[in-house]
């Protein structure tokens, strides 16, 4: 059987994924050197990191603007919303916040971005000693006025949830959909990445309890955050998959692990093949 396995997913990774799996688009996130590549072995769409296209001169952004627009996939979502900026605790600074957000959802937008991911756990981590009631609704009020700049753009934003290790708030999927429910904004939504999902050890079925706030998946093996290949390296792989089907969810899913575009990919859209059209 697993020789079978194996034979089969070699030979699904002889298949162009030029086109969504069972009408989910298949991104890869990672730093803007991989776009060429990611372009080249049929990824739907790329997801930078938002943090390190901050740091760009604008003569250098320019650039990357011009290889995206220039290529036939986009940067659909960005992640790492947030890199140096606290909103949670004494050190919050609003105009500065606004003025960041202001310029990195303009460049997101330009290089095609509908969904910028807020993980960002150093901006939101809980300080020693701090209220956790304080920090919630600090964290409330940022995704309210985050949330009006981010639909001026005609952009979504996804709260991420973190595992502990990371973040030491939002660290489940229905810790992010309380957070949505209470901010009730049009462009503050979530997205459930399954490597926290699963270090935190919570029910994929939250999938179905946060079906109509989920506008984005991330995806990687639990097991050392690699990129997945093989059907049999966890558990919960097929109910995971299962869920997405009964909630029919038809939006983006991207690869965010260790792995290798040149050893990894092919092996890893099979595996999503595999998955996603049995």
């Amino acid at each position: 059987m697993l020789c079978n396995r194996r034979n089969f997913l070699l030979a699904m990774a002889a298949i162009p994924a030029l086109a969504k799996i069972d009408g989910v688009a298949i991104g890869l996130s990672g730093g803007m050197e991989s776009f060429a590549k990611a372009e080249a072995v049929g990824f739907d769409y790329f997801e930078p990191n938002v943090a390190l296209l901050s740091v760009l001169t604008d003569e250098a952004f320019a650039d990357i603007r011009k290889q995206v627009l220039a290529s036939r996939i986009r940067c659909e979502c960005c992640n790492n919303f947030i890199r140096t900026l606290k909103v949670v605790g004494t050190e919050v600074d609003p105009k500065a916040l606004k003025a960041y957000m202001n310029k990195m959802l303009d460049r997101c937008r330009e290089l095609g971005a509908k969904i910028v991911v807020y993980g960002s756990a150093g901006s939101r981590n809980v300080p020693a000693g701090y209220s956790r009631e304080t920090a919630w609704n600090q964290i409330k009020e940022f995704l309210a006025y985050a949330g009006d700049l981010a639909r001026s753009k005609e952009i979504v934003l996804a709260i991420e949830p973190l595992r502990h290790p990371d973040s030491n708030i939002i660290n489940s999927g229905a810790e992010a959909l309380r957070l949505v429910r209470e901010v009730n904004h049009p462009s503050v939504k979530m997205m459930i990445d399954y490597y926290h999902l699963r270090s935190e050890k919570e029910d994929p079925k939250i999938l179905v309890e946060a079906a109509d706030q989920i506008v984005h998946l991330h995806f990687a093996n639990p097991e050392g955050r690699k990129w997945p290949k093989n059907p049999d390296e966890d558990p919960e792989y097929g109910r995971f998959f299962a869920l997405m089907k009964q909630i029919r969810y038809t939006q983006r899913l991207s690869i965010e692990g260790r792995g290798s575009i040149d050893t990894d990919a092919a092996a890893s859209l099979a595996f999503f093949h595999h998955e996603m059209e049995r």
